[in-house]
């Protein structure tokens, strides 16, 4: 999971997380938008076996997301940038990681992290993990 960077998220631990995730437009392909998504904001490759969650709602937006079987390392993980002005009315415009750590969790630990909106897709991707057996 994601902990957003940019101030708003600084010193916030619990209920703040997220999967990486990024924004389409059809004709873009889901699949192939969430693959170039997880690029930019984490810097590695979605290489591996990939099996589809059921879309939800979170925050206004349907989220198509993509369970990922694969050995990734978030050391050396890289996000991409966002700017915005801050402080606010100061007239100057500050640069952000979209994403300022990358971790894996244990699920019981990822319950707890993850933004409340997002929680159903830990739900997901645990039924998964004990019907299809994945490590």
């Amino acid at each position: 999971m994601g902990h957003p960077g940019g101030p708003f998220w600084a010193g916030r631990d619990e209920g703040a997380w997220s999967i990486p995730k990024g924004e389409f437009s059809p004709p873009e392909d889901p699949l192939a938008a969430a693959r170039r998504e997880f690029q930019e904001e984490t810097g590695l490759v979605a290489e591996g076996r990939l099996i589809p969650l059921e879309p939800v709602r979170y925050s206004g937006k349907i989220l198509y997301v993509w369970a990922l079987d694969a050995d990734l390392d978030p050391k050396g993980f890289r996000s991409n940038t966002f700017k915005m002005e801050w402080p606010p009315g100061s007239g100057r415009l500050a640069e952000f990681p979209e994403i300022d750590k990358l971790c894996w969790f244990p699920m019981e630990v990822a319950k707890k992290k993850i933004l409340k909106g997002q929680l159903g897709l830990l739900a997901q991707l645990q039924r998964i993990v004990s019907e299809q057996g994945w490590r």
